[in-house]
């Protein structure tokens, strides 16, 4: 899937690189999520945890029209997403 970085909605301050967002997209242990929310039903935006090459967890709200992926935010994973994270990979592997 290609990436739309056409005027991007957040700025990349130079701690995350568009190859760490890309990258993190690519991790086959990414956790990609619906909102249950309504307040996100409106525009069908999701939500990627994932990491990059460099092992950056990177946490990311994106919208697809199943072409391209716009990412409407990007940064570094908190603690609790990390947590997630973990749970998840040991949740995979253990299958």
């Amino acid at each position: 899937m290609e990436f739309d970085w056409n005027n991007p909605p957040f700025a990349l301050d130079g701690s995350l690189t568009v190859r760490d967002i890309e990258e993190s997209f690519e991790d086959p242990f990414a956790a990609k999520l619906l909102p249950d929310s309504a307040r996100f039903g409106v525009q069908a935006r999701f939500f990627n945890l994932g990491r990059a090459g460099s092992g950056r967890g990177i946490f990311s709200v994106y919208r697809t029209n199943g072409r391209s992926i716009r990412v409407i935010c990007a940064r570094e994973f908190t603690g609790q997403e990390e947590y997630f994270y973990q749970r998840k990979l040991r949740q995979t592997l253990e299958v």
